[in-house]
């Protein structure tokens, strides 16, 4: 646990000598009270239950202060809270390989149904695109609220030749920040293709540009994108360069890869082709934007992959100032203190 103000942590110290206050205070009325023959008295028919029910109360109030002690000092700790995660992109690998069997009914099939159900347990609040990508990538849905619609777009998936991964992310990162210019082409074709450097679109004056300064890699906290694909680049934006762009901006991609990873080969209407899953870039993405990456070789581990990235979206662990907490229980400490002790001997403390 750390502290805003730990200079304060000082004056816990004085607990101990409020301690030996109250000590000093029981031996000295013990001494008063031996000048009574009639309060030893007294004391028997009390019982040895009073006896220790009358240090309860100062010992509440002890802790009280310790708590306020604690609360002054401005403690921060880890907790669980909800995200304000608003906007998920899910990119979507559509290329002809996601008719491969190996994940059944097909990983294309199974990569719809598992997003269907990711819907189904987000927030309502959280708003949703859908990216689709082979040979080029498109918006088959902008982000939207409505879950009906999302599902539509996906039911709709069309197979196409080729796996442009880096596309994709570029794709989701320009519906994440429409205003920014991002332009798919000039990075694809190698204008302004610098690493680091933004990705906008060409404008008459050079001068006219807004010079863009890199963030944090994983300090955007109000969009993320969720990159879905089965096998490697074939064409496109290299799918790093395009991590990189989504680094600069902050925007964590968290990758996903589905079906086999030594390879297979398949076949449709007279072509077939070899598919590998690219594990080592998928985690390269995932590990520059400070997300994660999963692998799902079946239909039910891409379920409980969906299942998990639900939770990471929308409950965060973040360090956050606990002084409120601590008042409350010092404060709740003060009251029972006070009520047990005019309950029991009609007086406070």
């Amino acid at each position: 646990m750390n502290f805003l103000w730990p200079q304060f942590l000082w004056l816990l110290l004085v607990l101990p000598l409020l301690v030996l206050l109250y000590v000093w205070l029981l031996r000295r009325k013990k001494k008063v009270a031996l000048r009574y023959a009639s309060l030893s008295i007294v004391r028997e028919a009390m019982g040895k239950g009073q006896s220790v029910r009358r240090h309860i109360p100062p010992l509440l109030f002890l802790l009280s202060l310790a708590a306020m002690l604690l609360a002054a000092s401005r403690p921060l700790a880890v907790v669980s809270l909800p995200s304000d995660q608003q906007t998920i992109m899910l990119a979507m690998d559509v290329s002809g390989s996601m008719r491969a069997t190996d994940v059944l009914p097909s990983r294309l099939v199974a990569s719809q149904n598992a997003a269907k159900a990711f819907l189904a347990e987000l927030p309502r609040h959280v708003r949703v695109g859908i990216v689709a990508f082979a040979g080029t990538a498109a918006v088959v849905q902008s982000p939207t609220l409505s879950r009906e619609d999302l599902v539509t777009a996906i039911d709709k998936f069309q197979l196409q030749r080729g796996t442009a991964i880096g596309n994709g992310i570029v794709v989701s990162l320009a519906e994440i920040f429409p205003d920014a210019g991002i332009d798919l082409a000039s990075m694809q074709y190698g204008r302004d293709r610098q690493r680091g450097v933004a990705i906008d679109q060409p404008v008459k004056d050079e001068k006219d540009k807004k010079p863009f300064v890199p963030v944090a890699p994983g300090s955007y906290t109000s969009a993320a994108i969720i990159l879905l694909t089965d096998g490697q680049r074939t064409t496109g934006v290299d799918s790093l360069d395009a991590a990189k762009a989504a680094a600069d901006r902050g925007v964590r991609i968290y990758t996903v890869g589905i079906g086999t990873v030594d390879g297979e080969t398949i076949g449709f209407e007279g072509w077939s082709m070899r598919v590998k899953l690219d594990e080592e870039t998928l985690k390269g993405i995932a590990k520059n934007t400070q997300a994660e990456y999963f692998y799902a070789g079946t239909a039910a581990d891409l379920k409980k992959v969906y299942e998990t990235l639900s939770s990471r979206l929308t409950i965060v662990k973040k360090e956050t100032e606990i002084s409120g907490i601590l008042a409350l229980v010092a404060a709740a400490l003060a009251l029972l203190s006070a009520g047990l002790s005019l309950a029991w001997f009609n007086r406070i403390l």
